[in-house]
């Protein structure tokens, strides 16, 4: 999915959403028919989500829309929202969200992952659920990212990720020919995530979960906030 690109090592705010719109001006026509095959795990995240009857439910990142309709078919009293830096995704975020009849349900609204006025936006300070969708490794400052997300997470709730993983358990040509292919699209596998989620955790006083997939080709993680 897209992004929230912040002002740390990386473009401006401003410039990061007309890079994303440039990029998937076109790309989001076929977006979710082509990464189906690589961004995986996703399906494992929204099944580890378990929202709480009427729960709100956050995306940082949303893209297309995909995981926020298939959230919402996943946990039918769930009230979700996404946020994305590029309005040519959230153009398909909301053609797909009509389609499926869920725009009673689903809202979503241009935003940086990295500072994100949610209160703005939505009028709902804090959520349920917070997650990421192979969006931190296309934020520069994605441990600014990190810190958003968690703060966004209410007491009781849950922050949980799914990203690229630094496919330790994969032949090293096949983690060098994948990091080469991902570059052009602005893809920077995160492998300081896991030590970023359990630091978060640590210093909040609570427990984190962090899982390789498929011989380390994808990571996810999850921390609830006490």
């Amino acid at each position: 999915m897209t992004l929230g690109m912040g002002t740390g090592a990386g473009p401006s705010g401003g410039d990061a959403a007309r890079l994303m719109d440039r990029m998937y001006r076109v790309q989001r026509h076929i977006y979710d028919l082509t990464r189906k095959y690589y961004l995986l795990g996703r399906d494992r995240l929204i099944a580890g989500l378990d929202v709480p009857p009427g729960g709100t439910v956050l995306e940082l990142g949303c893209g297309t829309g995909r995981n926020l309709v298939s959230v919402a078919r996943a946990y039918p009293q769930a009230r979700l929202f996404g946020a994305d830096i590029s309005e040519e995704m959230l153009k398909s975020a909301r053609v797909a969200i009509a389609r499926a009849d869920l725009t009673g349900r689903i809202r979503v609204a241009r935003g940086d992952a990295t500072d994100f006025d949610a209160a703005t936006s939505f009028g709902i300070t804090t959520y349920d659920r917070v997650y990421f969708s192979y969006a931190l490794s296309m934020i520069p400052d994605w441990q600014a990212a990190m810190h958003e997300g968690w703060r966004l997470t209410r007491p009781g709730g849950l922050l949980a990720l799914v990203d690229f993983g630094d496919c330790a358990g994969l032949p090293a040509a096949v983690k060098v020919g994948l990091r080469l292919w991902l570059k052009p699209f602005h893809v920077t596998p995160r492998d300081e995530l896991p030590t970023l989620v359990k630091t978060i955790a640590a210093h909040a006083g609570t427990d984190a979960i962090v899982e390789s997939h498929r011989c380390g080709y994808a990571q996810l993680a999850q921390i609830r906030k006490a």
